[in-house]
């Protein structure tokens, strides 16, 4: 934190307001939101809020910074670097705000690639926008002097595409248990890597492009994350974005998507779609090994579970590729992708099995009025039996925000439970969800579909479920359950309203429910 403020003190001559952390998703790099507590006149504009970078690597974030600046001087959108520290580990970057393209698709994603017109439109700018980086090389030769300094290496070649299929091989297929020859499977990529290598331009290749490195702001896309950028084919990038496993797009949305980036890319270097398909394909195939791999490492290895539930989504894509042929070339590859196929098929019949077993069990815990933790146990004092419709037990629920204390326990206990929900997906963040709270259904269907408040709550319910039941046995009368985020308005409000529902109905105790700052009392009994 420090050197942010050191570097921040260097650029504006003053020391920073607040230095709030943000998400940093899949990278290892730490981001920072800056922001100033002095009139935007005595700054300017853009330091009244910056984002702070910490990286882990020097050439990484020289790559970031060198092509940053290439960019902004070639007038295409991308933040601007307005500082970095001696040592390059640390920089500051022009904010452009909290909207992702992947953000802003939230609906048509959500609704399994049923995209509406101004979601389609979006992505469609971001698509024509694409050949303008990867052709800059090209139409000003001196920018492809900046390759020398790409990340881990220049240009994709034999090695790195290896690397890649070797990812795949071991983070995903090793971490999978999926049986396979490496002498046939080593075949096979040599002879891919010979495909994908046959025709390479002088050509700029984003390497990450997908939804989730592209910003909105007012409306525009800005582009981010080009750091893995080196000299590479233009189909890779189609492929990356096109074939983003969680934006679920339809072979219709991608066709007319393709025609989109074809014709923007005519002033460059004129294909027709018949030539181009085939060899799109080709990288789609590649970059969805690619993806597993990572998916697997960061998942499978590492447990991050965003990633471990985009596995399913990469894995269908791979069967349509199959479907189409485009593996028929490499028959054994083709044969450890049907092998997947299959695995995760069992895979998803297990869940499915899991889930009915789970279903039975929680409507038996609903609809048994005699439940009890330890049939054996009694309530404490009285020697009654522990049923839940038979408890004295009250418990309170409340949402808050932290920037307002935690809610006193009035019972005079002073027990209970505190969770912080700060940690989940802020749907605050987005303007469309602002002026609504977490009782309302579009901000449910967010938290829902992004899923980790449901992880989240998980973990809850197996504490709350416990305690409430052996304050039953033992015949308490009050217990109290909070749950705070920033404004207690999105959140909170959320998990406390499902978690006293839980409660009532899984128990019977009378629940009573304080959304503080929404000023909303319920009462269950």
């Amino acid at each position: 934190m420090e050197r942010i403020q050191q570097l921040y003190r260097r650029l504006t001559g003053f020391e920073p307001g607040r230095i709030v952390p943000l998400s940093a998703s899949g990278s290892n790099r730490q981001y920072f939101r800056v922001q100033s507590d002095r009139e935007v006149s005595t700054l300017g504009s853009q330091f009244s809020t910056l984002i702070a970078v910490i990286g882990t690597n020097r050439e990484e974030n020289h790559a970031f910074v060198t092509w940053a600046r290439v960019f902004k001087d070639a007038h295409l959108p991308v933040p601007e670097v307005f500082a970095v520290s001696d040592d390059e580990m640390v920089y500051l970057q022009e904010d452009l705000g909290d909207s992702s393209l992947y953000d802003f698709i939230c609906e048509g994603r959500t609704n399994n690639g049923d995209y509406n017109e101004k979601e389609i439109d979006a992505i469609r700018q971001v698509i024509r926008v694409l050949p303008q980086f990867q052709f800059l090389p090209v139409v000003q030769p001196k920018v492809a002097e900046t390759f020398s300094c790409c990340y881990p290496q220049a240009e994709m070649d034999r090695t790195s595409v290896m690397f890649d299929l070797n990812y795949f091989k071991y983070c995903f297929l090793k971490l999978k248990e999926v049986e396979f020859n490496e002498y046939k499977l080593q075949h096979d990529f040599e002879v891919l890597t010979d495909d994908l290598l046959d025709d390479i331009d002088n050509t700029f290749l984003y390497r990450d492009f997908q939804s989730r490195n592209v910003m909105l702001k007012d409306g525009s896309p800005y582009f981010i994350d080009f750091q893995g950028g080196r000299k590479g084919p233009i189909y890779y990038d189609v492929a990356s974005f096109l074939w983003q496993s969680s934006a679920k797009f339809s072979d219709v949305l991608r066709n007319q998507l393709i025609d989109e980036y074809l014709d923007a890319l005519q002033p460059f270097k004129p294909i027709s779609k018949a030539d181009f398909l085939p060899k799109l394909h080709l990288f789609v195939l590649f970059r969805i090994l690619q993806v597993l791999g990572a998916y697997g490492y960061r998942g499978l290895w590492e447990k991050k579970e965003y990633f471990i539930n985009s596995i399913p989504l990469a894995i269908c894509n791979l069967q349509k590729e199959l479907s189409l042929g485009t593996c028929d070339a490499y028959p054994y590859l083709k044969e450890v992708c049907l092998t997947i196929i299959a695995q995760n098929e069992q895979e998803k019949e297990s869940r499915a099995e899991e889930l009915a077993k789970k279903a039975k069990v929680e409507a038996y815990l609903q609809n048994d009025t005699t439940y009890t933790q330890n049939d054996s146990l009694s309530k404490e004092g009285d020697g009654q039996s522990a049923g839940k419709r038979e408890s004295s037990l009250v418990v309170r629920v409340f949402s808050f925000s932290f920037k307002k204390g935690i809610p006193e326990d009035e019972s005079g206990n002073g027990g209970g439970y505190v969770f912080d929900c700060r940690s989940t997906h802020n749907p605050g963040r987005y303007e469309e969800y602002k002026p609504l709270t977490g009782l309302d259904q579009p901000v449910i269907d967010f938290l829902e579909a992004d899923g980790e408040i449901l992880t989240f709550l998980d973990s809850v319910y197996k504490i709350v479920d416990f305690h409430v039941a052996r304050f039953i046995e033992r015949g308490f009368t009050n217990l109290q359950i909070s749950f705070g985020c920033t404004g207690g308005r999105h959140r909170s409000v959320y998990s406390a309203q499902h978690v006293a529902e839980h409660i009532h109905q899984k128990f019977g105790v009378e629940v009573h429910i304080c959304h503080r700052e929404q000023n909303i009392t319920q009462e269950l009994k």
